[in-house]
């Protein structure tokens, strides 16, 4: 069955760091876009971060462009989600999705990770 795999949520202080994992169960075409998005209770699916898996420009949401940074592990199957400078309206479910468009749209995506918690106190 094919999966994602999220891991490194957590609970941290404003200014901490975390790095968050996603590993992809199957072999991902180089045409795939991986991405991450951010859920609170009450609202949308939010878009944070995209990269194309062939490698490329990343693509970032305005609230946290210069503070997190989308990067892959091809060998690894893997996409991480570094993020620096973390803010308490950083908090949140964070996903990981694969998709086929270079879009921010979260209906855009076919696969979704199970989530993990990010929460950042004051």
């Amino acid at each position: 069955q094919a999966r994602l795999v999220e891991s490194g949520g957590g609970s941290v202080q404003a200014g901490d760091s975390l790095r968050l994992s996603c590993t992809a169960s199957w072999r991902l075409y180089s045409s795939s876009v991986m991405s991450w998005f951010r859920q609170t209770p009450g609202k949308e699916r939010e878009f944070v971060a995209l990269i194309r898996w062939r490698g490329g420009s990343a693509l970032y949401a305005d609230s946290v462009k210069g503070r997190f940074t989308i990067s892959t592990d091809r060998p690894a199957n893997t996409v991480f989600l570094q993020m620096n400078s973390l803010k308490e309206d950083d908090t949140g479910v964070y996903y990981c999705a694969v998709g086929s468009r270079y879009e921010t749209n979260y209906r855009s995506f076919d696969s979704w990770g199970q989530g993990t918690q990010v929460t950042v106190g004051s």
